[in-house]
């Protein structure tokens, strides 16, 4: 996986997620009104399809690309065409 995107990227992403979700998680026990916590949920679930399509995009870059290149282009697009059916149920 390290190959097919930067992680350092992707760390420094998931680490600010972790981080919106222990703010949302302090919101709750502090009564914040449930229209602000709605709108930090929805910025948390932005980030991590951002991710999503980082990884994703990583994966055609690198895996498909190379799949297809010295492989069996079939098969690499089955398993590309499954990636993208798995990311797009996280909508």
């Amino acid at each position: 996986m390290k190959q097919c995107m930067d992680s350092e990227n992707l760390h420094r992403r998931l680490n600010k997620i972790t981080g919106q979700i222990k703010a949302i998680d302090k919101m709750v026990d502090e009564d914040v009104p449930c229209e602000d916590v709605l709108i930090q949920i929805n910025a948390a679930k932005s980030a991590l399809h951002k991710v999503g399509q980082i990884v994703l995009e990583g994966h055609l870059n690198h895996c498909v690309k190379e799949g297809i290149e010295h492989g069996d282009a079939e098969k690499t697009i089955a398993n590309f065409s499954k990636a993208v059916e798995h990311f797009s149920r996280m909508s």
